[in-house]
C-alpha cells in the first residue's frame, strides 16, 4: 500500500468520525453554515459569539515547469474560526504538506514534509447588504515562520489582507468577490489578489459554485486560476464539500479537494 493511499484511508476515517460526531447535533436558529471553504473567496460573514467553526479537509495539487513536476498532498488544511464579539472573529489555520518532485518522469528521493507557517488573524464584518450595496468584510493574517517545519520555514513573517464583498442575486444565487494584497515567501514584492465566485443553491442541501481567482505580483507574471465544486449540508451546522480546478496561466495542472466544516457551541445553552 502506497503512502498516499494510507493517507487517504486515514483522512476518510477521520472524515467518517467527524460525520458521526456532529451529524446528530440539534438544529439551531443561527441559520445554515456560511464557510470560507472550499473556494478561494472569503465570505464577509463572521462567526456568532459563543461558537467555534472548524473548516478542514485535504487537497492534492500538481505543477510542472521545464520538465520538473511537483506534487503536493496536503493531508490537513484546517481553519478554526472563533466568534469573539458581534461582527468580529479570531482565526487560526495550519496545514501539513508532503511534497514530491519528478525530473523527466523520475521521482527525486528527497520528499519535503511538514507544517506550513501558522495562520493567525481576524475578520470584521463592516457593513450589511442593502439593495445594490454589498455585504462587506475585512480580514487579515500573519504567517508565523517559527511555527513551520524546516522544509516550509520562511525567514520572514508573511502578511495578507483582503476586503470581502457579497451580493444576493436571487433567492438561490449569490455573487462574492475579494480584493487585497499579500507579502510572503521571503519576498518584499507585493502581490495583489482577487477572487470572483458565483454560487447557486440547487436544493436545500446541495449547492454548486464556479470561481476565478489569482494574484498579480508587482514585478512578476500574473497567475490566474479557476475552480468549481459542490457543497452538501448534512445539517445547518455540518457541511461537506468537493472541488476541482486548474490554472489558466502556466502553473497548476490540477487541484482536487474535499473537506468538512462544522459549527459547535463553546458552552452548553
Amino acid at each position: 500500500m502506497s503512502m498516499n493511499t494510507t493517507k487517504l484511508i486515514l483522512f476518510a476515517g477521520l472524515f467518517i468520525l467527524s460525520f458521526s460526531a456532529f451529524s446528530q447535533e440539534k438544529e439551531n436558529t443561527l441559520g445554515t453554515l456560511i464557510t470560507d471553504r472550499p473556494d478561494a473567496t472569503e465570505s464577509p460573514n463572521t462567526i456568532p459569539v459563543g461558537y467555534i467553526q472548524v473548516e478542514t479537509g485535504s487537497f492534492f495539487e500538481s505543477f510542472e515547469t521545464n520538465n520538473i513536476k511537483t506534487e503536493d498532498f496536503t493531508l490537513n488544511t484546517t481553519l478554526v474560526r472563533i466568534g469573539l464579539l458581534d461582527n468580529l472573529e479570531f482565526r487560526l489555520g495550519w496545514d501539513f504538506v508532503e511534497g514530491s518532485r519528478y525530473v523527466n518522469g523520475n521521482k527525486i528521493n528527497n520528499v519535503t514534509s511538514g507544517f506550513t507557517p501558522l495562520l493567525f488573524g481576524a475578520k470584521v464584518n463592516i457593513a450589511s447588504e442593502h439593495g445594490a450595496f454589498p455585504e462587506i468584510g475585512l480580514l487579515g493574517h500573519l504567517y508565523l515562520p517559527f511555527t513551520a517545519g524546516k522544509d516550509y520555514k520562511p525567514q520572514t513573517t508573511g502578511v495578507d489582507f483582503r476586503f470581502s464583498f457579497a451580493h444576493t442575486l436571487s433567492e438561490n444565487s449569490s455573487l462574492s468577490y475579494n480584493l487585497g494584497a499579500q507579502w510572503g515567501d521571503d519576498s518584499p514584492e507585493t502581490a495583489y489578489v482577487y477572487t470572483l465566485a458565483y454560487g447557486l443553491s440547487v436544493s436545500d442541501k446541495f449547492g454548486v459554485y464556479a470561481e476565478l481567482y489569482g494574484d498579480l505580483p508587482e514585478n512578476s507574471s500574473a497567475n490566474h486560476f479557476w475552480d468549481a465544486g459542490l457543497t452538501y449540508l448534512i445539517s445547518d451546522s455540518v457541511q461537506l464539500d468537493a472541488t476541482v480546478g486548474t490554472s489558466i496561466t502556466n502553473g497548476q495542472d490540477i487541484l482536487l479537494s474535499g473537506g468538512i466544516s462544522f459549527r459547535i457551541p463553546t458552552k452548553k445553552s
